[in-house]
């Protein structure tokens, strides 16, 4: 079976003041590294308000979509920022993760990336906050679970950064396991863990800033592995960050590129093992171009060999 590949040139709308991080460039050098793979490519819908809907209130969508600007930018918070095109970027972002949910799930493909921005793991319930407005990943976690039937979803995040939002908006979803990895101390300053979930349905795996791929590894293979194995999962969502990498100007973790295909092969490995091998991929953080780039074409390799 084949690899999608969703995204949108709206994605490519939403822009940001001159120096923030989270930039149009990042979109473009990832389809770039992308280009000329044997990918199913795939136009990203626009999330209906009923997807949006499964993780946040209806006060947030309509303030998130009241405050676009007609021209320039604005600020949400210190982070976050709006443009003209900036609602229609995160209802694509957030609707390509549903799209993913539903062609993996049908059997249409046997997995999926979304090259999507902005990202969502950030975002909380009713708090937009890290250049997230939508809780991406979330959301397809409870379409999978909502539209499709299924009894048990994983969310694996192993962004540098606490995918904070991700774990509030699935905090009290028993039918939800969300795992993520992150630096700490580092922003957010979540991911404790003693952050455990109303159910015992979240797993924190702290990283010391400088802590490198050999680390990482055995820190996934001893706790990760072993509670998705427990769980049995009938689809893992991976919010694919990919600024634990060396280069990345944000944090300090030491990840390289072969960690980061490293960590997708036995994410798909489990995938095989425990729900026929249905992952879908997002895209969230990534701040170094060339490593950004060169880690999502790693990621989508293995992806690809792993649908094949």
């Amino acid at each position: 079976m084949a690899t999608a590949l969703i995204t949108h040139a709206d994605c490519l709308e939403h822009v940001t003041p001159e120096g923030h991080p989270e930039r149009v460039a990042r979109l473009e050098h990832v389809l770039h590294a992308l280009q000329g793979l044997d990918l199913r490519r795939e136009s990203a819908p626009l999330a209906e308000m009923a997807h949006l809907a499964y993780v946040h209130p209806q006060a947030h969508i309509d303030a998130i979509l009241a405050a676009e600007p007609a021209e320039g930018v604005i600020q949400l918070d210190a982070d976050t920022w709006m443009s003209p095109g900036s609602v229609n970027a995160a209802l694509r972002a957030a609707g390509a993760v549903v799209k993913a949910v539903d062609m993996v799930l049908d059997d249409e493909v046997g997995n999926a990336f979304c090259a999507i921005r902005p990202p969502g793991h950030h975002a909380e319930t009713a708090t937009p906050m890290g250049f997230c407005l939508f809780g991406n990943a979330a959301i397809g976690a409870k379409h999978a679970l909502e539209a499709h039937g299924l009894s048990r979803v994983a969310v694996v995040d192993f962004d540098v950064h606490h995918g904070n939002g991700t774990q509030d908006l699935l905090w009290n979803e028993a039918r939800a396991l969300t795992i993520t990895s992150q630096q700490m101390p580092l922003w957010p300053g979540t991911g404790e863990q003693t952050e455990r979930g109303a159910h015992d349905n979240v797993l924190n795996i702290p990283l010391a800033p400088r802590t490198g791929g050999a680390e990482m590894r055995a820190a996934y293979g001893s706790k990760v592995f072993p509670r998705l194995r427990d769980f049995k999962p009938e689809l893992i969502i991976i919010s694919a960050g990919f600024d634990a990498h060396q280069d990345d100007p944000l944090a300090e973790l030491q990840w390289s590129t072969e960690d980061f295909r490293w960590l997708t092969r036995e994410l798909c490995a489990l995938a095989a093992e425990l729900c026929e091998g249905r992952v879908v991929s997002t895209l969230e953080g990534g701040y170094d171009l060339s490593a950004l780039a060169e880690s999502a074409r790693a990621h989508v390799d293995i992806l690809m060999e792993a649908a094949a």
